[in-house]
């Protein structure tokens, strides 16, 4: 009851605002007392409202209240300091139900400031003092407050567990080292801590390596965007300008047809009014002359009619009526066959390049860079079902097993004209743009090129529509005794074991093109490193008539 009787007075002493003992105590009208500095420091951030109150009771003041130093207070306080009172500790350092409590302080604990790992127990900062002060109390390890320093008491033997068994890994006392765990590979816990300590650095040093490379990938990804949206912006820009111009081109020709054929129906028109004039004009004349001779032939006095017969004026030449010609109700049906075509063929090449912009657009791969696969079943991952485009293939290749297998023939096959046909080797292309990873295999018979190609490759009559001869075109030329990787027609030896199936990799983003040996195992047999700047598509070159090239359907 004593002590409880002092903490009042040390409340009833100290001030509402600072939370400490008294300073230069002032009172205020309505009663209540605070330091001098704080209860002006409160007052002058209210000095906007012009209104002051009491931070307690809240009673406003006006004027501004002034106020003289309390002395009796001041007397009363300077008392409580000479008998080494302190004001009590405000509710903020008292512990509550989520905070670590003194073990030392009796009645309501306050926070502890540190927890003793030798005494296993928690200090406020007045009781943590003699660690500070006693030399053996130094040696002591102090930690943050803990709630659960007694996990480090043995339950057993009621001892600081200072060991490690490795064994059980669990923590142990000394007594438990030569108990139960006799015989087991025991070390201090310090020693224990030392290398778990060093395990968890290198952890840390894999986790901030990781932390990097991730913060390196972001970057990518965010340089990807930005190159996403400023190439989206330019073709769209580009798309907006080029077709602008064709629209412009368009309403031009169409502008020159209508003037065109209104000025040629107004020179045909005005050449039929001018015939037709004449005509109009002839018709009258022989209508007088009609009339004439009618008048003449009525005449009932022959030597009348005599005479006035050698007066009757001659016919005048007659208009040539051969060169009046019964046309068609459509005089300008050429005109509109023309546009028509015209708007065929622009039909034609606007399907047919959609095809190429839908392709070329369908995906966007800005995946984090991934390591190559090593097995084929994670080749797999990637397969894509590929077939033949018969637009492009040689007219000696014959294209069977749904456009997935291709036969060079002795005779050609028939074909239409295209314009994607390859007409010099017999080569063909993919119906599918390869982007993004994709992997796929094909099985040869005879030996021939395996290929990867863009689509403007030449189709012309020389070697440069040749796969590998190129710099739009990688292949493989597979024989039966040896393999050559050709780029740019420059041949590169390649070693590896004989197989008749050649898988194919591609990673388009990262640049990665590899061919296979594919047996029980897969081989590498070459790899290409380079920056792709089109969507490829996989091309065959079948060698010897009745040789093969298929693509293999992969589960």
């Amino acid at each position: 009851m004593a002590q409880k009787g002092v903490q009042l007075d040390q409340e009833a002493f100290s001030c509402s605002i600072c939370l400490d003992l008294l300073k230069d105590p002032v009172t205020t009208p309505c009663g209540h007392s605070y330091c001098m500095n704080c209860i002006k420091t409160h007052w002058d951030e209210e000095e906007e409202k012009r209104i002051h109150s009491c931070p307690q009771c809240r009673q406003t003041f006006t004027p501004r209240p002034v106020l003289l130093k309390n002395t009796m207070l001041a007397v009363l306080v300077e008392e409580l300091k000479k008998t080494g009172l302190q004001a009590a500790p405000a509710d903020h350092c008292y512990a509550g139900p989520e905070d670590v409590a003194c073990d030392v302080c009796t009645g309501r604990k306050l926070k502890a400031l540190k927890s003793c790992l030798v005494c296993l127990a928690s200090y406020c900062e007045k009781h943590l003092q003699r660690h500070d002060e006693v030399a053996p109390f130094k040696k002591h390890k102090l930690v943050e407050p803990s709630k659960k320093l007694q996990e480090n008491i043995c339950s057993r033997h009621d001892e600081v567990m200072k060991m490690f068994c490795r064994t059980d890994q669990q923590s142990i006392c000394y007594l438990c080292s030569v108990d139960e765990h006799k015989g087991h590979d025991t070390v201090s816990a310090a020693a224990e801590r030392t290398e778990r300590q060093r395990e968890l650095e290198v952890s840390r040093q894999n986790i901030q390596q990781r932390i990097q490379d991730r913060e390196k990938d972001v970057k990518v990804l965010q340089q990807e965007v930005e190159a996403i949206n400023h190439s989206a912006d330019e073709a769209v820009e580009d798309s907006e300008k080029i077709f602008t111009e064709l629209i412009r081109l368009m309403e031009k020709r169409r502008s020159d047809v209508k003037q065109q054929v209104r000025s040629q129906q107004e020179t045909e028109v005005s050449r039929v009014k001018e015939l037709q004039e004449k005509l109009e004009q002839e018709i009258t004349e022989l209508k007088r002359k009609d009339a004439e001779l009618k008048q003449l032939s009525h005449t009932e006095d022959h030597n009348q009619f005599l005479h006035n017969y050698p007066s009757v004026s001659a016919l005048s030449e007659s208009t040539d009526s051969s060169s009046i010609k019964k046309r068609p109700l459509r005089y300008f049906e050429d005109v509109t066959a023309a546009v028509s075509e015209v708007r065929d063929k622009l039909q034609d090449a606007l399907s047919e390049k959609w095809t190429d912009i839908s392709l070329t657009g369908r995906k966007v791969d800005v995946l984090l860079s991934q390591p190559e696969p090593k097995t084929r079943a994670e080749f797999l991952k990637y397969s894509r079902e590929i077939t033949l485009d018969p637009n492009t293939a040689n007219t000696l290749l014959l294209l069977s097993e749904g456009n997935r297998k291709a036969t060079l023939m002795r005779e050609e096959q028939w074909y239409s004209h295209h314009p994607d046909r390859f007409s010099y080797r017999s080569q063909v292309l993919s119906r599918e743009s390869l982007t993004g990873r994709c992997y796929w295999e094909v099985e040869w018979r005879g030996g021939g090129y395996v290929a990867v190609a863009y689509k403007n490759i030449s189709r012309a009559w020389s070697d440069e529509c040749r796969f590998g001869f190129n710099d739009k075109s990688w292949a493989l030329r597979c024989e039966k005794t040896n393999c050559n990787f050709l780029y740019k027609n420059v041949q590169t030896p390649v070693s590896g074991p004989r197989s008749s199936r050649i898988g194919v990799y591609l990673d388009h983003r990262a640049g990665i093109l590899s061919f296979y040996s594919v047996s029980e195992t897969m081989t590498l047999l070459h790899r290409v490193q380079t920056t792709f700047t089109q969507p490829l598509y996989a091309g065959l070159w079948p060698f010897g008539y009745g040789g093969t090239a298929e693509f293999c359907r992969l589960k």
